[in-house]
């Protein structure tokens, strides 16, 4: 696949999802930036704005297994990644797998499980295998979560610890529709307070595993030059030396930033990649990974706010 069918990939995909979903389109945008880079999506967001759908719909565009965890307080991580029974017939133990086994993932209020059981996921987000009862299975390349969670100041919900974060490739802010677009919503959705079926929309599968993998290979081949290369250096060693950040973001931030910038250049046709497209996926990329010291928490400067001050001082490759 060259750059311009991965473009073309990316728009099919864009048509199909807004069949469904109305608005968000800084969200979908992401999520597929980070489903061809082969990264992780967390998506937060009060209840009500789209992000489920935009995960279900998602799966009906592409021919990938799909699967969905419902997080709660009392689940188990064995909920999550499946346990050996013993077969009284065989005299052995089967493996019976769980929902973590599939392509794409909704992992739907993440933090509504504690501690515990969000830490099931850590191996499968970063090494695509899971380790049960000492035995390694491997769930395939195409494997992605895409995450959803409440914000944290809500009741019920556990703070996803730092090293569960830093498994995201971007953490994405899901906000409430424009005017224009929630009088859409309400034309399409008002007849009944329950929501329809994803079928009803008219979704086509426009992509499957083959393609997606295709796509993958082009944005790899995307050329990142060594000035951009440096920049993204910079910016990721500038968050450890801000005054207002008490630990900045690792060297695999600096690693994914450059793959999310190769994987944003080929969705939008290019074979080379720009600093606009460093600087657009920066604040996702880095917003869950800093630390805000206590006197800035206070003082009310976000982590954004953190990332626009950076991005501002750090001199950009021409």
């Amino acid at each position: 696949m060259d750059i311009n069918a991965a473009a073309a990939l990316a728009d099919n995909l864009k048509r199909e999802i807004s069949k469904a979903l109305i608005g968000q389109s800084q969200a979908v945008d992401l999520v597929l930036t980070s489903l061809v880079a082969g990264g992780h999506v967390l998506l937060e967001g009060v209840p009500g704005t789209g992000k489920t759908l935009l995960v279900q719909a998602l799966a009906a565009a592409m021919r990938l297994n799909f699967g969905r965890i419902q997080f709660t307080p009392d689940m188990m991580p064995a909920d999550i990644l499946g346990t050996n029974l013993f077969n009284f017939q065989t005299n052995e133990f089967t493996l019976t797998p769980g929902p973590i086994f599939t392509q794409l993932l909704l992992a739907d209020e993440i933090n509504r499980t504690p501690p515990k059981t969000q830490a099931a996921l850590l191996q499968a987000m970063n090494e695509r295998k899971v380790t049960i009862d000492r035995q390694t299975f491997s769930l395939g390349e195409d494997f992605m979560v895409v995450a959803t969670q409440n914000p944290i100041e809500q009741q019920g919900t556990y703070p996803l610890p730092e090293a569960q974060l830093d498994r995201f490739l971007f953490k994405v802010a899901v906000n409430y529709p424009d005017r224009n677009e929630e009088m859409e919503v309400v034309r399409r959705l008002g007849q009944g307070a329950v929501m329809p079926d994803l079928a009803q929309s008219g979704l086509q599968p426009v992509v499957g595993p083959d393609g997606l993998s295709a796509a993958r290979e082009a944005a790899r081949q995307v050329r990142l030059s060594d000035d951009l290369a440096c920049y993204i250096v910079d910016l990721v060693r500038a968050t450890r030396n801000d005054p207002t950040i008490e630990t900045g973001a690792s060297t695999r931030a600096a690693t994914m930033l450059a793959a999310a910038s190769r994987a944003k250049a080929a969705l939008l046709g290019r074979d080379y990649v720009v600093p606009d497209d460093v600087k657009y996926l920066a604040f996702p990329l880095l917003r869950h990974r800093l630390v805000m010291t206590p006197s800035a928490d206070m003082d009310g400067i976000s982590p954004d706010q953190a990332v626009s001050v950076i991005i501002s001082q750090v001199p950009a490759p021409r």
